[in-house]
């Protein structure tokens, strides 16, 4: 048989009765291995060959069970429990005894199985005689073969239920046999079934809730019976009763469930019967007594069977079994032909179906059981399982199934990422064994994210189409925008056990990848890319482990590094984006004051005329002068191409200061940075600047007609007080414009631009350059005194800026009238001198009058009118900067307070301001800053 074979291959010395079996096995070929065995049963029985039949079935049960002692292979744990067991019972000096000898047995290495020796030394102290005379149902067959015997991977022991049931037999001695059952304690698997951790089973499983049949024999007339005669009366015993016995009583001693019928007659329901339907509930299979309520959603047991309640509450315990099963194996079933579910979702079924199939093994081993005990016949008497034993052997699956059966509630309406997040917040369990089953589930559910993300970080690759993955594409987005909106972050997809900042270089690794190919063109190999043969893309394991390895964050790490430092060398060396950054700087920003100077000079006449005068094309030719004049003609030729000229949208009444702009530009690799959102910026910041620059401009035009005129103007002194008036108004406003052009070119943008070239030296990714540019505009733009915080300040500036432009026309308007009323009286002189030398009288009375009449008439207009247009004019000025003044003063930005104190450095707006003097403004700043 082949049973016996495999039994009889066992390496280590087990048991007397293996051992003397194997010793048999050596005789030679020609004897059969049952042959053997039923020599063994004479030899050990002392029993004639024709009635040991009984005894032989009940030897090749047992030795077709393949049980093996539920003990380690472990000589110091063996030698550890005797030990423990001597000073339990204080025999302190035995026990330093035992030790001492066990040393130096240790010491000789003689034997090679000490471990079986100390095994059974402690089993025969276990067997001491007690003073008992009850004697055992099941008999000594049993106690001799059913202790210790070889185990096998695919196999449960066959431990028979225990009767404790007084049955006297006529004519037989005061024998006693006490028999107890113990069961040794594990952690399992979803089987009962013995196992290694460190097995190549799919989840490792511990050792299992095996029960181990200890029996302590006690016989007073030990000396005068063998240990076969025992043997052989207990089984000659128990078969005369199974044939004396009517089936009825045999059942009545079997078990004590009464069932009801019809007639009001008891009838016992074996327990056999209630295990056979435990056996089906385990498969979520109706039985004959237990069916599934789907009303209730629970394992039923039958009204009509008059079952203790002590034991439908253990069948309930047992059922629960089935119920936990037919759950999962229905979110299996559902799950696995449901398309859209994805690869991780087909993952997760995956792994449960195979932890279901390691409960599929008690299952079979179980059925295995009950048929081998129905075709050997032992099930007419007795049966070897009872309740309490598969309440024992069910209890670690039972709880591996409830563990299973959260994590499937858990995880329902989820997919991808969102499940494996689901299932890695159950990882984190104090029982190790459960954290062990979290871990193999995790492991292939994160499978095909780690596939994926290996995929996509070092080949830029992304395929995903169920939407499993963090990383979302839009394939609607042209190259054109492909960094800012073709790939973003799926949030709900990121798994737990992935960190933010990894999912974002993660993100912007890929990207990274797909833009050097699509927009740059590059198809230069990436420094590092060799790595990723040599990456094991089975260890999805790294992911949700990084407490205890950096395996996945060196991973993300290096590609992140390499692939965004190659993309930083491709936009500077290529595209040269750091020329055309300090180009937008010298142009756009006037950096390049040489050229924005002569640019204004060439473009007065022009841009005073209305807006819609204006030709395009004259200006661009004015602007390529201005290029060829200045040292911006040295400039790379590309950077000088995009520089154009552009006009604003006209509004009624605008001149051509108004419309008139500069544009740059862009397109390739560099427009993923400069965007039209920032060229608008761009363009709103050069418009206030232009502005502001024309304020300068027209400030110094003033101050050159004022030098002019000065001396000019002498030959009228009633001029003088307007004169003083006009220089004292251009002071203030010179003034004031300085110190906002020191704000602006200093304070804003020369501290702005430090910082943004500081930072792009520094930057790690495309991403860290985008942002940093535009914190720049925003800076800039806010500081300018462009955005929505501060558009009554800017309101204010512009009323300030058409003051001094209104100040211009009236200056130039007072000095042209001068100038006409100067010519006018240089004309009289020279006539007067032409008609001295001519000998004739200078001047008549007549003509000296009607000069007198002509200049009071001149001076009655042109001073009371040009001083009380300058006094309204400076009135104006000085109300709009003192509001200014205030508005800046409490302000957030602590620059734009700083401005405050320079334009009234002497506190002269101060001392006609009463907001300026009063302490509450100044309190209420400290809470602003």
């Amino acid at each position: 048989m082949r049973i016996a074979r495999s039994a009889a291959k066992q390496s280590s010395c087990k048991w007397s009765i293996s051992g003397t079996f194997c010793a048999m096995d050596r005789r030679g070929t020609n004897e059969t291995e049952t042959l053997l065995l039923q020599k063994l049963c004479c030899k050990i029985t002392g029993l004639p060959e024709d009635v040991i039949l009984p005894v032989l079935q009940h030897a090749l049960r047992i030795v077709g069970s393949k049980v093996d002692p539920l003990v380690e292979n472990d000589e110091i744990q063996v030698a550890e429990r005797i030990k423990r067991r001597l000073v339990r019972r204080g025999r302190e000096s035995d026990a330093a005894v035992f030790s001492d000898l066990h040393r130096k047995l240790q010491s000789q290495g003689v034997l090679r199985n000490r471990w079986s020796i100390l095994h059974l030394l402690l089993s025969l102290a276990d067997s001491a005689p007690k003073s008992d005379n009850s004697t055992s149902r099941s008999g000594l067959g049993s106690s001799v073969f059913g202790v210790g015997l070889p185990s096998h991977a695919t196999s449960t022991p066959f431990n028979p239920a225990l009767r404790h049931l007084q049955h006297p037999t006529p004519g037989s001695r005061d024998v006693t046999s006490l028999q107890s059952m113990t069961h040794s304690s594990g952690s399992s698997g979803i089987s009962s079934i013995r196992s290694d951790i460190n097995s190549n089973d799919p989840t490792p499983v511990p050792q299992s809730f095996l029960p181990v049949t200890t029996f302590t024999h006690v016989d007073q007339d030990r000396n005068s019976r063998s240990t076969g005669m025992r043997l052989a009366s207990t089984l000659t015993d128990r078969g005369t009763e199974s044939s004396l016995m009517p089936r009825g009583a045999r059942t009545v001693i079997e078990s004590g469930i009464p069932i009801n019928r019809g007639d009001n007659t008891s009838y016992e329901l074996p327990e056999s019967e209630l295990i056979k339907d435990i056996v089906y509930t385990f498969q979520g299979i109706d039985g004959k007594w237990i069916k599934f309520d789907p009303s209730k959603d629970a394992y039923r047991i039958d009204s009509q069977a008059g079952i203790p309640k002590a034991v439908r509450q253990l069948v309930g315990k047992l059922a629960e079994c089935g119920w936990l099963f037919k759950k999962i194996k229905n979110y299996v079933e559902t799950k696995t032909v449901d398309k859209t579910f994805g690869l991780v979702g087909q993952s997760f079924c995956a792994s449960l179906h195979q932890e279901l199939t390691e409960y599929y093994r008690l299952i079979a081993v179980l059925e295995s059981q009950l048929h081998q005990e129905l075709d050997q016949g032992i099930g007419l008497g007795f049966t070897g399982l009872s309740l309490r034993q598969l309440f024992v052997w069910t209890f670690d699956p039972l709880h591996r199934l409830k563990t299973l059966a959260t994590v499937v509630d858990g995880c329902k309406g989820k997919k991808g990422g969102a499940l494996s997040s689901s299932v890695y917040s159950y990882m984190l369990h104090g029982d190790p064994f459960i954290a062990s089953l979290i871990k193999h589930i995790l492991t292939m559910v994160a499978q095909p994210i780690y596939c994926t993300l290996v995929r996509w970080i070092y080949d830029g690759e992304l395929e995903d189409t169920h939407d499993e993955f963090f990383v979302a594409s839009d394939p609607t987005v042209k190259n054109d925008r492909l960094w800012h909106d073709k790939y973003s972050l799926r949030k709900s997809m990121i798994p737990n056990y992935v960190t933010t900042d990894q999912a974002r270089r993660i993100l912007l690794t890929g990207k990274s990848i797909n833009y050097l190919r699509q927009v740059c063109k590059d198809t230069a190999p990436i420094k590092g890319r060799e790595k990723s043969i040599e990456i094991d893309r089975n260890n999805a394991y790294v992911m949700f482990m990084q407490d205890t390895t950096t395996e996945f964050q060196n991973i993300i790490d290096e590609a992140y590094k390499d692939t965004s430092l190659h993309l930083l060398d491709v936009l500077h060396e290529k595209y040269k984006f750091l020329d055309h950054l300090k180009a937008m700087r010298r142009y756009l920003l006037l950096g390049q004051g040489d050229f924005i100077r002569h640019l204004m000079d060439l473009l007065e006449e022009d841009l005073a005329k209305p807006a819609g005068n204006l030709y395009l094309h004259n200006l661009t030719g004015i602007l390529e002068t201005a290029i060829r004049a200045t040292n911006a003609q040295f400039d790379d030729s590309d950077i000088l191409k995009r520089l154009d000229v552009r006009l604003l949208e006209v509004s009624p009444g605008d001149t051509g200061w108004d419309v008139f702009s500069l544009d740059y530009h862009v397109d390739g690799p560099i427009r993923t940075v400069f965007t039209p959102e920032c060229i608008i910026m761009y363009l709103r910041v050069f418009n206030f600047l232009w502005r502001a620059k024309r304020m300068e401009y027209i400030l110094a035009m003033i101050w050159k007609n004022q030098i002019s005129n000065a001396r000019m103007l002498r030959a009228i002194p009633e001029l003088t007080g307007i004169l003083h008036q006009c220089h004292v108004l251009a002071a203030e406003m010179v003034h004031f414009i300085q110190q906002v052009q020191y704000y602006i070119n200093f304070e804003v943008l020369e501290c702005t631009w430090d910082e943004l070239l500081t930072k792009v030296k520094e930057a790690e990714d495309l991403d860290y350059i985008i942002a940093a540019h535009q914190k720049f505009l925003d800076t800039v733009t806010a500081r300018c005194l462009l955005d929505e915080q501060s558009r009554e300040i800017l309101t204010q500036l512009r009323t300030i800026f058409d003051l001094v432009i209104e100040f211009q026309a009236a200056q130039d308007n007072f000095y042209s009238e001068a100038t006409q009323e100067l010519d006018v009286r240089r004309c009289y002189g020279h006539r007067r001198e032409r008609r001295s030398k001519e000998g004739n009288w200078e001047v008549t009375d007549e003509e000296e009058e009607d000069e007198q009449l002509r200049r009071i008439s001149f001076l009655k207009q042109i001073i009371p009118s040009t001083r009380a247009r300058l006094t309204v004019l400076s009135q104006s000025y000085q109300d709009m900067v003192r509001q200014f003044l205030v508005m800046v003063t409490t302000h957030q930005d602590a620059s734009l307070r700083f401005l405050s104190f320079r334009l009234d450095f002497n506190e002269h707006y101060k001392s006609k301001e009463p907001k300026l003097q009063s302490p509450f403004m100044y309190r209420g700043l400290r809470h602003v800053t």
